[in-house]
């Protein structure tokens, strides 16, 4: 029981763990958006149409609405501006953030949620061209302290804006312009009218079905390859990072995770059902008399193999149930620790206590087959003569 209750701890505590991971790897994935592709203008490497190759492709905000009237599937889409030159200052305090010019619809699919009492760019702030910006929070703090941000003004470089929300705090390890964090948004309209910009530095957009982003990303070669006159089968023409491609591969490698912890642990219980194969097979030939006089007056085969099938499985699932009460409260005790950052928090999931059962289960059928089978062979009369 000891054995079985030891490795269903280390099945358990190791894929708790695996769980845990994955989790906060997925969280903090997230923290850049969800389901979202981004998409930059790229340099052509073939020649198409009578022009050279080695072309830049500098993509322009009104493409937005090229590719949503093309391609239907793409239900959200945001230009992106960005200015890393310009320092934005409050008071004494200055920072050098990125100044990202945006639509309304970037913060629902970046994750940009704004704090209390705050509020994201609008629709209107876009049309009137209002000088209204979003902080990230570790932004906010640099250049406020203690103060409240809303409603104050900060300069970017020599034009005041006024702070309209600063962005709650999120988990956040990817990124590709900055963390959000230390970031300034402002509308992609005033952005233009400020820094003069002629080209996008990309676009986010994001489709009605995550399984068709490969698909939908041919769509998008083809649409504006005709605009800007390029071979669509050349991938270089443009950048593209699919998030959801992205997130599958973290799925596969901790799929693997989980598999290698699951073999570990189950090495563990192996050893544990190996320990309860020797005893059934000890309780077989103490009671061999026993299974000479049931045999005679009328137990068959399958009677004697059931029993110690039964006297096995209730050893195995004792011995899991004291090493599911141990796991829970190691997982418990693990999760006071400060370690949620860097691995998560252990869980244990319904995929942790179902792949640990049917290890259980396997572990048990196999520690008493053989026993039981031997017990269920035995001659009845070599039996009474023992």
């Amino acid at each position: 029981m000891l054995g079985i209750t030891w490795g269903t701890v280390a099945v358990v505590v190791l894929l708790a763990f695996g769980v845990g991971l994955e989790r906060q790897t997925l969280k903090r994935f997230h923290g850049l958006g969800d389901r979202i592709v981004i998409l930059w203008g790229g340099r052509t490497t073939v020649s198409f149409e009578g022009f050279p190759e080695g072309r830049y492709i500098r993509l322009h905000e009104d493409d937005a609405e090229l590719l949503t009237r093309e391609i239907p599937d793409i239900v959200m889409i945001s230009p992106e501006y960005s200015d890393r030159e310009t320092p934005v200052r409050y008071g004494k305090n200055t920072a050098n953030p990125n100044i990202t010019g945006i639509w309304p619809v970037y913060g629902t699919m970046r994750n940009i949620i704004p704090d209390v009492g705050g509020r994201f760019i609008n629709d209107l702030d876009v049309a009137q061209r209002r000088r209204v910006a979003m902080l990230g929070d570790e932004l906010a703090e640099h250049l406020f302290g203690n103060l409240e941000p809303v409603g104050q003004q900060v300069f970017l470089g020599e034009v005041p804006f006024t702070v309209v929300g600063v962005m709650q705090p999120k988990t956040q390890n990817s990124s590709y312009n900055g963390r959000d964090k230390d970031r300034v948004f402002i509308p992609a309209s005033t952005h233009v009218a400020l820094f003069g910009n002629r080209y996008v530095s990309n676009f986010v957009y994001r489709t009605a079905d995550a399984t068709r982003t490969e698909g939908i990303e041919r769509q998008v070669y083809e649409t504006l390859g005709r605009r800007y006159t390029f071979d669509p089968a050349d991938e270089d023409a443009l950048s593209v990072w699919d998030t959801v491609e992205f997130e599958k591969l973290f799925g596969y490698l901790f799929f693997g995770f989980h598999v290698f912890f699951a073999l570990v642990g189950s090495f563990t219980l192996t050893v544990g059902g190996i320990g309860v194969a020797n005893i059934m097979y000890i309780v077989v030939k103490e009671r061999t008399r026993e299974i000479g006089i049931k045999r005679s007056v009328g137990a068959r085969r399958r009677d004697i193999l059931f029993q110690f099938f039964a006297e096995t499985f209730l050893i195995v699932g004792i011995g899991a149930t004291f090493g599911f009460l141990c796991s829970w409260g190691v997982v418990a005790l693990l999760s006071f620790m400060p370690m949620e950052e860097f691995v998560g928090t252990p869980t244990i999931s319904p995929l942790v206590a179902s792949v640990t059962l049917t290890l259980l289960a396997g572990i048990a059928f196999l520690a008493g087959f053989f026993p039981a089978r031997k017990a269920a062979n035995l001659d009845p009369v070599e039996c009474l003569r023992y």
